[in-house]
């Protein structure tokens, strides 16, 4: 699954190739691509159709364009879109051949580059959503962010991420570190990978009980999750596959950089300790077992204590 920076990456090939320009044509070819969309492909055609692409914007794993109408004013609606485990927004040329597994394609009226949405296994998705009217406090105007992405937390990357606030909710959960980071509600854009490579840095087993973090250990863990997204950043993201691509097609070289995240049995880069790999949620956890020692577990045993003798 694409985390934050493959996304990042992605809203900024869009920012760059797609921004400002207006759709003239939409072709759907799978009506998985835009299940979503409630009202069905033809409707979402209509909505799109004609309209320019304001700028690219991102929560967590979700990418959202605002639409404006042809007069320049703002429709009011936004074209979601999510990538899933395969999906691929590509800028191409129109005399590209057609990908294998192209699910919609978009033309502009410049008749320049056209986007093409790519989806392999068709878990990903684009929808046509209505955004928040309203400004903000003295006349400001508030981010306008599709209603069903409000639930998703900003990520630390983010200028208006609140450390406390973070810190606090994180020793509320009362649940293992790994799932909290984990959970979008929490922290926006974190996945499998940059969760155990950031506990790694941290020196954090993913099984550590939230409520027993330290205000230390929390703010290691902060930088750490910060460090290891911004230099995947740089690295174009984590590319495993050809799946992982940018917005040309390029894949990102953080998969060299990697420290534990698919590093079974090679040694750890701080100490030459053998990585462990764990069974966790149906998916796989990486560690080191002497930089991330295993919490001990409390015996819960119900046995009367021995009474001693007099």
């Amino acid at each position: 699954m694409p985390e934050l920076p493959e996304v990042e990456v992605v809203r900024r090939g869009l920012e760059q190739w797609v921004a400002g320009r207006t759709v003239a044509t939409v072709e759907v070819y799978h009506p998985r691509a835009v299940r979503r969309h409630l009202e069905g492909a033809d409707h979402f055609v209509q909505a799109v159709t004609g309209r320019t692409l304001a700028a690219a914007h991102r929560r967590g794993k979700y990418l959202w364009l605002p639409l404006a109408e042809p007069d320049g004013t703002p429709s009011g609606r936004a074209l979601v879109a999510h990538l899933g485990m395969s999906g691929q927004l590509l800028v191409e040329k129109p005399s590209a051949p057609d990908e294998t597994h192209l699910r919609a394609r978009f033309t502009f009226a410049d008749g320049g580059r056209e986007l093409r949405f790519v989806d392999q296994r068709t878990f990903g998705g684009l929808a046509v959503e209505e955004l928040p009217r309203g400004g903000g406090a003295g006349g400001a105007v508030a981010e306008e962010i599709p209603p069903r992405l409000t639930h998703i937390a900003i990520d630390p990357l983010d200028r208006a991420f609140d450390v406390g606030s973070f810190s606090a909710a994180l020793r509320r959960r009362r649940t293992e570190v790994k799932r909290a980071l984990l959970d979008q509600t929490l922290i926006g854009g974190v996945g499998n990978i940059y969760a155990d490579e950031s506990l790694w840095r941290a020196r954090l087993h993913g099984a550590r009980p939230t409520d027993k973090l330290t205000g230390a250990q929390v703010a290691d863990l902060l930088e750490g999750i910060r460090d290891v997204l911004g230099e995947s950043l740089a690295q174009g993201g984590t590319s495993f596959d050809s799946l992982y691509v940018d917005v040309n097609g390029q894949s990102g070289y953080f998969s060299r950089h990697l420290a534990v995240y698919g590093q079974a049995d090679r040694p750890c880069p701080r100490c030459g300790t053998a990585i462990r790999r764990e069974s966790f949620m149906n998916r796989s956890s990486y560690s080191c077992p002497a930089c991330q020692p295993r919490p001990r577990t409390r015996r819960t045993s119900s046995a009367p204590r021995p009474r001693r003798e007099a």
